[in-house]
């Protein structure tokens, strides 16, 4: 009996063995493959991998910065020429052709406006026609839930007197309320704006306004940013020069138009500094004589802002220096045009 029992247990024995062996087996080749990692390959496997998404291949070719450059096209009569094509147009970045991303006309871009005024001793007669004529060009140029405007006066010392808003009453109450050196809220100098002295009344800081409102007003808004710049040209108190506070106006692409009114006997209007600042922003100098010609200056901003083109490129010179770079826009085979836009911009920095 022990020996029948004792071959009952080997055969036992010996038939789990052969399952386990059939099962272990079987049971691997039944599971599926371990997934490979994307971009390799399986061992033996010579099939080339697919080649990479274009959609994802164009993204990474657009990975560098995009200039965008707004600008006006006029003729010798000074009539807008609205029908341009990207076909027609040549883009130079310090003088060497640069390939062209995108061209469109922009006529109904969201408008964002700082309207700088003089209120030193040199605007007290022409202030009342100012103000009349800047509440005239809001009610005009506003459109509701879409644009938004701001007041800035200045002397000695930029003041708030009516921060950004699309309520056009608002900034009639503002324009109302401004009067030859009475100060409300002081800009102060966030982001590395220059501090502001609060002495020397009096005097004017054109300059510094400029410079403030461009990076602490204007810095961060949407759509198309305009300074409005109205005043005699002639400083007398800034912390920064004429080039700084343009240089301010290229970083935060701020376009300013100049509006060079003032008191003959405070010594003229200095427009070869509101010539200069508006030239090199993209934008323009006006010099009414009166209120009429005021309404026209107005008039003609409002047609310009209304009237641009926009053309972005993607720099051959992908350096992050920080560099400052010309920019050169040029209609093919037509030198009787004038192109108007900013001189240049600054490289990032890799810092």
């Amino acid at each position: 009996m022990k020996f029948i029992n004792t071959c009952r247990v080997a055969t036992f024995l010996i038939l789990a063995m052969a399952v386990w062996s059939y099962s272990a087996v079987h049971g691997q080749q039944q599971q599926p493959p371990k997934p490979v990692p994307p971009g390799e390959q399986q061992k033996g496997d010579k099939t080339p991998p697919p080649p990479p998404d274009e959609e994802e291949e164009q993204t990474l070719k657009l990975g560098s910065q995009l200039v965008a450059v707004p600008f006006n096209v006029t003729n010798k009569q000074n009539a807008y020429v609205n029908d341009l094509a990207k076909d027609n147009l040549e883009v130079f970045e310090d003088n060497k052709p640069q390939p062209i991303f995108s061209f469109e006309r922009q006529t109904d871009l969201p408008l964002t406006i700082a309207m700088l005024i003089d209120i030193s001793g040199s605007q007290e007669y022409t202030l009342p026609y100012e103000k009349a004529a800047g509440q005239r060009f809001f009610r005009k140029v506003l459109r509701p839930k879409k644009d938004i405007a701001a007041i800035v006066t200045f002397e000695h010392e930029s003041v708030l007197v009516q921060n950004l808003t699309g309520d056009v009453e608002k900034l009639h109450r503002a324009l109302d309320e401004v009067i030859i050196g009475t100060p409300s809220v002081v800009l102060r100098g966030a982001g590395g704006t220059p501090p502001i002295n609060n002495s020397g009344a009096g005097a004017t800081a054109m300059y510094d306004s400029v410079y403030s409102v461009s990076s602490d007003l204007l810095r961060r808004e949407a759509g198309r940013r305009v300074i409005i710049l109205i005043t005699d040209g002639i400083d007398t108190r800034s912390q920064v020069n004429m080039r700084q506070s343009i240089e301010r106006t290229w970083r935060n692409e701020v376009i300013v138009y100049t509006i060079g009114i003032g008191d003959r006997a405070y010594g003229g209007i200095n427009r070869g500094v509101l010539k200069k600042i508006a030239e090199e922003t993209g934008g323009r100098a006006f010099f009414p004589r009166g209120e009429e010609d005021l309404d026209k200056a107005f008039a003609q901003i409002d047609e310009d802002l209304r009237s641009q083109y926009l053309v972005t490129y993607q720099p051959t010179n992908d350096t992050q220096d920080g560099s400052f770079r010309t920019i050169q826009l040029r209609v093919k085979e037509r030198k009787d045009l004038h192109v108007r836009h900013r001189r240049g911009y600054f490289a990032p920095s890799q810092s």
